[in-house]
């Protein structure tokens, strides 16, 4: 059976480009007969906060975005909330470090921002690291430690990856260009990279579907799952949502999160509506229950811009 997941981090109000990425994540499974899994990916926990965990909540089910397992319902592979399955991303570093995949890098913030005129790596997630500190001496790591705590890095292949995007096509990353990443930080924190895969391979979820500004993610994850042993789940990566100008939505676009649209009273019918037409399942928008475009759903191309949602729509939306 396929499952699918929609996974947000509580540090702020879910979005207009957020309800998208999570109707077709929904979409998808439901036509497939799948079932979907809530997660809350409050890996880093100081910036997240549980009333925002609890506001997405409320605000999926108002959309008429059910789960199957998750937060308020439970399943067999609970916790679903990432800050309490620390020992599982222990477990999984322990599996790294026994196969010689990670090192301790002892860089501070002035040495990292050093390189932030060089090529980015990933456009996600800034420069790709050099290797400072993957070829240290004993002797030379002995001497760091005793001023610094480590963070721990996994050592990327150096062959290219190549994976084929449900919404995006084929797509090819060069290992050397994308850098060794931080799976644990200094603080004791774990990486978003390593915290997802450990939680998709133990939740059995077969099918990603996600925004495309973690396109350039994929790669990392795939390298983990590689090296962890584990079979990777189908990609699926959604355009992102952005005003007329071609600037994205973003959770500092108070008037267009979730919460605020139904402040005004907004149905969640039109917002699924116009979210359907913008995918390219209906003509126009209209009002429309998330359920009802189960059987209109058909993948998205991926577009390398924001998908533009103009003035008209938004006082559409409103009227």
């Amino acid at each position: 059976m396929r499952r699918g997941r929609f996974a947000p981090t509580p540090s702020g109000l879910l979005h207009i480009g957020n309800a998208f990425a999570a109707l077709v994540a929904w979409l998808q499974i439901r036509q497939a007969g799948g079932e979907f899994l809530l997660r809350i990916e409050d890996i880093d926990k100081p910036r997240s906060r549980p009333a925002f965990a609890e506001q997405q909540q409320d605000d999926l089910l108002w959309l008429g975005l059910d789960w199957d397992e998750g937060p308020r319902i439970g399943g067999p592979f609970a916790p679903y909330e990432q800050s309490l399955r620390d020992e599982l991303y222990e477990e999984a570093l322990a599996r790294l470090n026994a196969a010689g995949r990670l090192y301790p890098c002892y860089c501070s913030r002035a040495e990292l921002a050093s390189i932030a005129s060089a090529p980015h790596g990933l456009s996600s997630e800034g420069p790709a690291y050099p290797g400072f500190c993957r070829h240290l001496t004993l002797e030379e790591r002995t001497a760091k430690e005793a001023r610094k705590e480590p963070a721990l890095r996994f050592v990327m292949p150096s062959e290219p990856i190549a994976f084929v995007d449900g919404f995006a096509g084929a797509r090819s990353y060069d290992g050397d260009a994308l850098g060794d990443f931080v799976v644990k930080r200094a603080d004791g924190l774990f990486g978003y990279q390593l915290a997802v895969v450990v939680d998709d391979a133990a939740m059995g979820i077969t099918d990603v579907v996600r925004g495309a500004d973690l396109l350039d993610s994929t790669p990392r994850q795939l390298a983990l799952y590689d090296a962890l042993g584990l079979k990777p789940p189908a990609f699926a990566h959604v355009p992102l949502l952005g005003d007329a100008g071609g600037e994205r939505f973003s959770k500092r676009d108070k008037s267009l999160t979730l919460a605020s649209l139904r402040g005004e009273g907004i149905m969640a019918e039109r917002l699924v509506g116009l979210l359907g037409h913008i995918a390219g399942w209906l003509d126009k928008p209209e009002p429309v229950r998330a359920s009802e475009l189960v059987s209109h759903f058909a993948p998205i191309r991926t577009s390398e811009q924001p998908l533009p949602i103009h003035d008209n729509m938004l006082h559409w939306l409103r009227s």
